[in-house]
């Protein structure tokens, strides 16, 4: 979300979407209110610290990660402040642990940490540890919430791909293979509980690695869909994930996009499966258009409803 409240962004999110509101990020706030400081905040016996290229695995903890983990105690308390008898579904989310491995340096050199297989194995399991704490904190400030989990993996295709740069720039890292990728993510998803997200806002999102890691559902951007990936969301619908689709038209448009995902795939529309969500880049908008493009999903998602009572 754009601005620098995290009282007034909760309140209009919990306004705008009252059936399923969310614990909001506001990277206009500085280092440790971004997707990664914040979560490497979370993470277990792995301190980190800000340099002018972003966030690095450091040698001990320091004032960068305490201003982290401060404003996300914030958030934490306008969360439950705002949403303490709330009884439905509420998501928070994390950067996964692909995405942290490739943005985070390692100690001593420029190098991410992807560049070290054993960093990413320790990167991992921290994460996985700090995850599921951080649900069961999430779990006591809101007792009676259904808690979902997202894990933000906007890295995957790229380090699926070979296509992150090492520190020099002259080269790029080498691909992962599809099964590592799915043990490191499914031992993320594992160490939580309750319904999981695997969200990509990039082109080629890797379905069939999140799905073979244990998702419950995948989010991404319908604009972003490749012409021959419909068959590889079919397969994961028809598995019974959800669909989080990122859509930025009008109400009735967004519907009808997402309609036609259906119809391209063949299978009858599921109102129960599907969730619509704002387009990647929220944060970038004005506080008032970010209100409206809440309003929006919110009012495409009543008139999805309706087409597929009527299509029924």
């Amino acid at each position: 979300m754009p601005g620098t409240d995290p009282a007034e962004a909760m309140r209009v999110i919990a306004g705008e979407l009252p059936d399923f509101p969310h614990l909001p990020e506001l990277p206009a706030r500085g280092p440790g209110a971004d997707m990664i400081g914040r979560t490497a905040a979370l993470l277990i016996d792995m301190p980190v610290e800000v340099t002018p290229r972003g966030w690095r695995l450091a040698e001990r903890p320091g004032r960068d990660l305490a201003r982290a983990r401060s404003m996300l105690s914030t958030d934490l308390d306008v969360l439950e402040e705002q949403l303490h008898d709330y009884s439905g579904p509420v998501k928070i989310q994390l950067a996964g642990p692909w995405t942290l491995a490739a943005t985070l340096e390692l100690t001593r050199t420029m190098n991410m940490a992807l560049y070290d297989p054993g960093a990413v194995a320790d990167l991992a399991g921290s994460l996985a540890e700090a995850a599921s704490q951080h649900v069961k904190d999430v779990a006591k400030r809101l007792p009676h919430a259904q808690l979902i989990t997202q894990f933000d993996e906007p890295a995957l295709t790229a380090v699926a791909e070979g296509t992150i740069p090492t520190a020099s720039g002259m080269s790029r890292l080498a691909a992962i293979d599809e099964e590592p990728l799915r043990e490191r993510l499914s031992q993320v998803l594992d160490a939580t509980t309750g319904y999981s997200i695997v969200h990509c806002c990039d082109t080629g999102v890797r379905f069939e690695i999140m799905r073979r890691a244990g998702a419950n559902g995948i989010s991404f951007d319908l604009g972003q869909l490749r012409r021959g990936e419909v068959d590889a969301v079919a397969e994961v619908t028809d598995a019974g994930l959800g669909l989080f689709v990122g859509v930025d038209s009008k109400a009735r448009e967004s519907a009808e996009r997402v309609m036609q995902l259906w119809s391209r795939m063949g299978i009858p529309p599921k109102a129960e499966q599907t969730v619509i969500t704002p387009s990647c880049g929220l944060a970038g908008a004005s506080p008032e258009e970010a209100r409206a493009t809440l309003a929006r999903c919110h009012e495409a998602a009543r008139i999805l409803a309706e087409m597929i009572g009527e299509s029924a």
